[in-house]
């Protein structure tokens, strides 16, 4: 006879909950004693971890020692303080304890019928944060399109491109399939590397991909969009789609969607809007400018849990058309048939997404929302945007960096400046990993007109001004030791290049010397030496 499965009692999860809850809590209350950056080596972890999983089951109690023994000392901590690196990507207490609530019911949202508050939830709040960011009407759910929680942008970068195609295609590319030498799409050198995935996961190849030019502010320019499609229709090619983007994820710039949009809807390409990091500024009313043009846009796509106090995965999705989306990717299987759907009266958001299943996001969305409220959002926003000015204006007066690009929201890119005769780029990195490898910040790097520069992204909700004026002292001290460095350095080759030129200059004059030392004639007879 089996063993009984030792399955966890809803009394047993309580207390365990409980110290799950109070490690949380404690880990929060640390953070700032931890390295941002782990420094384990690879293969660290797996080392410490047993070759097999256990046969038997142990207790919970084990699983905390392991985790603060094992799994803690591999973690680079995202919700540091001093994380200043990539964007901040942040939870919160509201963003969890929804994601708890969603784990506990174990809801798979894949359609209305599969449980009608997974999706009538998320429409309500999507056509929420649509009012929020002031998208247009055509977003919201009353409208001609709508909202979905993707897993990612890149995910909502695909299926905007797949929309896109089957709207393009008139639906052919759902029945034969795309040709891959009659589409192009439209990027910037700015545009993210996802938009690129997308392109070749659709069929369409690299090759379909047509960069246009940037102004100085690494903008998109309309004009160069414009000379482009007009080179490709007229060799016989159909755009389908151009990628703007709201806060490039390098350098945070923006693409000028008043522009770019006319351009668009001129040559028939569907523009889609990539505002990953810069769109949820837009609670904000004073940074809703960045996006001045947003009416033209087709599909938008912004991160939740990129500075939106919502953790990871929580990416807003919209579409003007919900029909180009969902024709594209519904497909009706006979187990998947019931009622509501037959008769059109519900949304199934299976078909508005790559996978089938589909987790019940939009809870830790509606806690967030409901825990902060705008006005609670909107100062989280404006305080990371401060903070980042505030050292904007450090850098711009000091004479050992420079800012290289404009920084409307919270990253600032610096580029240090170095002597002449120091490589820039080496002695940047060098800066680099001097300042990650103290612990008390986690910065990244980016290329800006070919130079190596510091990216500093802002916005966690635990980094105050203190940390950030921290982060800028161990910026100039650091840039002060190297520079000490590279000035001793070039002091000693100084010295030893004055000590080669004076050798030169003996050795010089010694072989002068002996040159115009007189010398006997040759016909005059040598006395010998006397000897004896």
């Amino acid at each position: 006879m089996s063993e009984p499965v030792p399955h966890m009692t809803p009394e047993q999860f309580r207390q365990h909950g409980h110290e799950v809850v109070d490690w949380i809590a404690d880990y929060w209350t640390r953070l700032e004693s931890f390295p941002v950056r782990s420094r384990v080596l690879p293969g660290d972890v797996r080392s410490a971890l047993p070759s097999s999983a256990p046969e038997r089951g142990e207790p919970f109690s084990a699983v905390l020692a392991d985790l603060e023994s094992v799994v803690l000392p591999g973690i680079t901590h995202w919700q540091h303080p001093g994380f200043l690196a990539y964007f901040p990507a942040n939870t919160s207490g509201p963003s969890v304890l929804g994601d708890l609530l969603s784990a506990g019911l174990g809801v798979q949202g894949m359609s209305w019928v599969t449980s009608p508050a997974a999706t009538e939830l998320e429409q309500h709040v999507m056509d929420w944060l649509a009012e929020l960011l002031d998208l247009p009407a055509a977003f919201r759910s009353d409208g001609t399109g709508g909202g979905v929680v993707q897993d990612s942008s890149s995910g909502a970068n695909l299926v905007a491109l797949l929309a896109a195609l089957h709207r393009a295609s008139g639906g052919a590319t759902v029945r034969q399939g795309v040709r891959p030498e009659e589409y192009t799409v439209y990027v910037s050198a700015e545009t993210h590397s996802s938009m690129e995935k997308a392109v070749r996961i659709a069929g369409l190849g690299s090759d379909a991909i047509r960069i246009v030019e940037v102004d100085g502010d690494l903008a998109m320019r309309p004009a160069a969009l414009a000379a482009r499609l007009e080179r490709d229709t007229a060799r016989g090619y159909r755009p389908v789609l151009v990628c703007a983007t709201v806060g490039t994820t390098s350098t945070t710039a923006v693409d000028p969607l008043a522009g770019i949009g006319p351009i668009c809807r001129r040559y028939g390409a569907w523009l889609h809007v990539d505002a990953a990091y810069g769109g949820v500024a837009a609670v904000a009313p004073e940074l809703r400018h960045l996006q001045a043009g947003v009416e033209e846009a087709d599909s938008y796509t912004t991160d939740a849990h990129k500075w939106l106090l919502t953790g990871f995965d929580a990416t807003l999705f919209w579409v003007a058309d919900r029909a180009a989306l969902t024709g594209a990717l519904a497909i009706l299987p006979e187990y998947l048939r019931n009622a509501a759907t037959e008769a059109g009266a519900v949304v199934d958001y299976r078909d508005w997404q790559i996978e089938l299943g589909r987790r019940f996001r939009a809870l830790k969305l509606w806690t967030v929302l409901r825990w902060y409220g705008a006005e609670g959002l909107r100062a989280h926003v404006r305080s990371g945007v401060a903070l980042a000015q505030e050292l904007a204006g450090r850098a711009d007066a000091d004479d050992r960096f420079d800012v290289v690009t404009p920084h409307p929201l919270s990253l600032v890119c610096l580029r240090p400046r170095w002597p002449a005769d120091v490589d820039a780029d080496v002695a940047t990195m060098t800066l680099l990993e001097r300042l990650n490898d103290g612990g008390e910040v986690f910065l990244t790097h980016t290329t800006v007109r070919g130079q190596v520069v510091l990216r500093v992204a802002i916005g966690a909700p635990t980094t105050t001004r203190a940390h950030v004026e921290r982060a800028w002292a161990l910026l100039c001290e650091g840039h002060d030791w190297l520079a000490a460095d590279f000035a001793e350095a070039a002091a000693e080759r100084a010295r030893a290049d004055a000590e080669r030129k004076e050798a030169g200059r003996v050795a010089e004059a010694e072989r002068r010397a002996r040159e115009e030392a007189p010398r006997p004639a040759e016909d005059e007879p040598v006395t010998p030496p006397v000897t004896g």
